[in-house]
């Protein structure tokens, strides 16, 4: 198990990956201030490698992962290749959007993050069936309490946002603390991102110096079985890293014994 703060305190961990491409960076789109315009919706380069790269290590390592897709990538060579992984290993998706929209960064909107919501759930479902879980990360973390009751509407019976530093609190829109509370009064199981000394160690955190150096020594801490949520300690990248270092990245963590979810 691991605390609120999401630090380590035992073993065990949940792999999970997030599907965002180049145009999905809240630069590009989904944010109000920062974004500067979609770009084509046709994958990168960048992202293709990293396609390629994330297969190989699953090749290599066996172990099972939670992908969280962004229902408007799920068509042409995306859409196939999500059907043939969650066909050929032991691959689950859960829900990051319809777009990568950062919600909480634009205030309340219910009926807009229902609709979209429920659209992306069923996009989702229908182009992988029974890989599909009820999980929902929302999109570069800008969660916020109100978000909570309408996930439980939509169905969702866990979700993966928190990302309990303070560093990035303001995409809380009112505090981790604040979110976590919503999310246990609406029946949802929260599993917050691994921090360390109350600082990000997931996601762009691996690659940002310094917090790259504290991350990637988190990771290689990390023991124990790799599993589902119920392993309680969440680590997150995304497919993307793996264009790095020439598609030869891998995710900086011990070999690990493995617990199967589902046997594709």
């Amino acid at each position: 198990m691991i605390s609120q703060g999401g630090e380590i305190i035992s073993s065990g961990v949940w792999l999970t990956v997030d599907s965002d491409d180049l145009r999905h960076l809240p630069r590009e789109q989904g944010h109000p201030t920062r974004s500067k315009g979609v770009t084509s919706p046709e994958l990168s380069y960048e992202f293709r490698k990293g396609m390629l790269g994330f297969e190989h290590w699953l090749k290599e390592k066996g172990y099972p992962v939670t992908i969280f897709v962004i229902a408007d990538q799920l068509h042409g060579e995306f859409l196939e290749w999500i059907q043939r992984i969650t066909s050929q290993y032991n691959v689950l998706i859960g829900c990051h959007g319809l777009t990568h929209r950062c919600w909480s960064a634009w205030g309340e909107d219910q009926e807009g993050f229902s609709n979209a919501l429920s659209e992306s759930i069923s996009k989702i479902k229908q182009a992988v069936g029974d890989a599909y879980r009820p999980w929902f990360r929302a999109p570069a973390g800008y969660i916020a309490s109100w978000m909570a009751p309408i996930l439980k509407q939509n169905g969702i019976e866990l979700d993966s946002s928190v990302n309990p530093s303070w560093l990035v609190r303001s995409k809380s829109a009112g505090g981790w603390n604040k979110v976590t509370v919503a999310m246990n009064e609406s029946g949802i199981e929260e599993r917050p991102w691994l921090t360390k000394w109350g600082l990000p160690v997931c996601g762009p955190a691996l690659f940002r110096f310094p917090l790259s150096l504290i991350a990637n020594r988190a990771w290689k801490q990390i023991d124990g079985e790799v599993g589902g949520p119920e392993m309680k300690q969440t680590i997150y990248w995304h497919i993307l890293d793996h264009a790095r270092e020439n598609g030869k990245w891998f995710p900086p963590i011990r070999s690990q014994k493995v617990k199967i979810d589902r046997v594709p």
